[in-house]
């Protein structure tokens, strides 16, 4: 190689070394001029990464990066942003709301969070940098010395809800635990453990027994549930099984339903009850709906009606009821069918709206009483009670009553009758001639016998009688009538309390005789 050659080498080195320089000058000029395309992180990696600081003038917000102000809108204060922040600092750094009061004085103040567990700690650093002016800084101090900024906020909220969700499951008194595909448990709360361990005297073991014949749920189909019982010692407890899929694993909840399972045997034997007190009633019972549906009815209405029992249990309606009642002539015979529709609707109506009772004449001679009752949620209830014997019984009653009346009006004898309290009983027709104003009470009858006879001993010896004064022990006397005739007047007592005074003319002899008069001035007893 000549000499030339040899001294070219070197240029040619240097030129590339400096060409390769250039080049590389050249692509960052390019990279960093105006309007270039850079890559970029990703949007939510780059926010994440920012810090959380605040800065306040005069406890007004004057700036705040983005994660800061996503703290702020988290709370609701009236006062400001200022107490946005004391609201968020209060639980989490006791020290640091006193502090604040004194960033004049203290320049910078520091502080370790007391909320959260592991690298959940917060840090927060308040910084008086001028008059008035205020920096609140919030960093982990974990991620400070990783070159990077963790949203520990966050992190430490996770954590409190999940601690929050784990005291929660262990205190809840219902069982909730998992279940794989093979049906075995693969987690479960601390309710679930304590009745695991309570069913056998050795330590369970991992996997843990199944407690509970929960229901699989079908896929697509949501939530089943089922109620199932489990036997410990004896002791028999209720639960409503719920079951759900979670990916392809199942979870169970089970409620406690002891209360729910007494409640509902005793209402089973309570409609047991009434059931059989229904049966063996001799008053026929119906119950509609507020459709006015027959719901319920007893043997004793059949009886009564001689309604078929397929077409009761068909629930029919209450018109049509009481249609089939006047086919079978089981109600008062109409004078013509929009009446007795009237009628019936009069009926409806009336049970609906309160107390409502009605007799009816049937064409065979027999007599009910139909009682409508309203009922909850608007439905209605109908008694049918055959009461033949009953109205029977009155019919014989009140013609023996007025027999008896007619017996009283056709004597001789003027009859009055007070009760034990004094009221007036009864008196007959000769009475009421007798006597122009007839009382309805013992004091009132004295007082028009004094006012129409002439008073005197017998009269006074009547009065004595009457008001059961010690030593009267006359139960005969005369007075003076209205009409100034001679009056034989008797007391007899009665059963239960009453009392009877009987007034009587006495013979025509007696009223002419002078012996008499001297007998009714004395008055003598006759």
């Amino acid at each position: 190689m000549s000499l030339h050659g040899a001294a070219l080498i070197p240029m040619v080195v240097l030129t590339g070394a400096a060409s390769v320089l250039l080049a590389i000058l050249l692509v960052r000029w390019w990279d960093r001029g105006p309007g270039r395309n850079r890559p970029r992180l990703p949007q939510g990696l780059e926010s994440s990464l920012k810090p959380m600081v605040m800065l306040f003038r005069d406890g007004v917000l004057v700036d705040a990066t983005p994660p800061a102000r996503a703290l702020l809108d988290r709370f609701s204060a009236p006062e400001g942003d200022w107490a946005r922040l004391l609201q968020w600092i209060g639980p989490r750094f006791p020290d640091a709301i006193e502090a604040l009061g004194r960033i004049d004085r203290l320049g910078r103040f520091e502080s370790l969070g007391q909320s959260g567990s592991g690298s959940a700690a917060l840090r927060l650093v308040a910084e008086g940098i001028d008059a008035g002016l205020l920096r609140i800084t919030i960093t982990d101090p974990q991620a400070e010395y990783a070159g990077i900024i963790v949203d520990s906020m966050s992190q430490q909220a996770m954590e409190e809800e999940l601690d929050l969700l784990r005291r929660s499951l262990d205190q809840t008194p219902m069982l909730v635990w998992r279940q794989d595909a093979e049906e075995r448990v693969t987690w479960a709360n601390a309710a679930y453990l304590r009745r695991a361990e309570a069913q056998g005297d050795e330590p369970i073991g991992w996997p843990l027994p199944r407690l509970l014949e929960s229901p699989r749920p079908v896929p697509g189909a949501g939530t089943r549930t089922r109620r199932a019982s489990l036997n410990q010692n004896g002791a028999v407890s209720w639960y409503d099984c719920h079951s759900h899929h979670v990916g392809d694993q199942v979870m169970m909840f089970a409620l406690p339903a002891d209360a729910a399972v007494r409640a509902e045997r005793s209402l089973r034997e309570f409609v047991q009850t009434l059931t059989k007190t229904f049966a063996d009633l001799p008053i026929g019972l119906a119950i509609f709906d507020r459709q006015r549906q027959l719901q319920l009815f007893n043997p004793a209405l059949i009886d009564l009606t001689s309604l078929p029992t397929g077409f009761l249990t068909a629930r029919p309606t209450l018109f049509d009821l009481l249609d089939k009642l006047r086919e079978l002539r089981m109600v008062p015979e109409p004078k013509d069918f929009r009446s007795w529709r009237q009628q019936m609707s009069n009926l409806e109506s009336a049970a609906a709206t309160g107390h409502h009772v009605e007799e009816w004449s049937l064409p065979g001679g027999q007599t009910y009483r139909v009682t409508g009752r309203p009922h909850p949620d608007g439905a209605v209830a109908f008694l049918f009670e055959d009461i033949t014997s009953e109205m029977s019984l009155t019919r014989k009653f009140r013609a023996e009553m007025s027999l008896g009346h007619n017996i009283l009006d056709n004597i001789g004898e003027a009859v009055a009758v007070f009760s034990p309290e004094g009221q007036m009983a009864m008196t007959n027709q000769v009475y009421r001639d007798l006597w122009p104003a007839a009382p309805d009470s013992l004091g009132g009858a004295l007082a028009s016998w004094q006012a129409h006879a002439e008073a005197g001993p017998g009269f006074e010896a009547l009065r004595a009688r009457l008001a059961g004064s010690e030593g009267a022990l006359r139960d005969t006397g005369l007075i003076k009538g209205p009409g100034g005739q001679l009056l034989g007047w008797s007391v007899t007592r009665l059963p239960g309390g009453r009392q009877m005074v009987r007034f009587r003319l006495p013979d025509p002899a007696t009223q002419s005789d002078p012996a008499g008069q001297r007998l009714l001035t004395a008055g003598t007893a006759l």
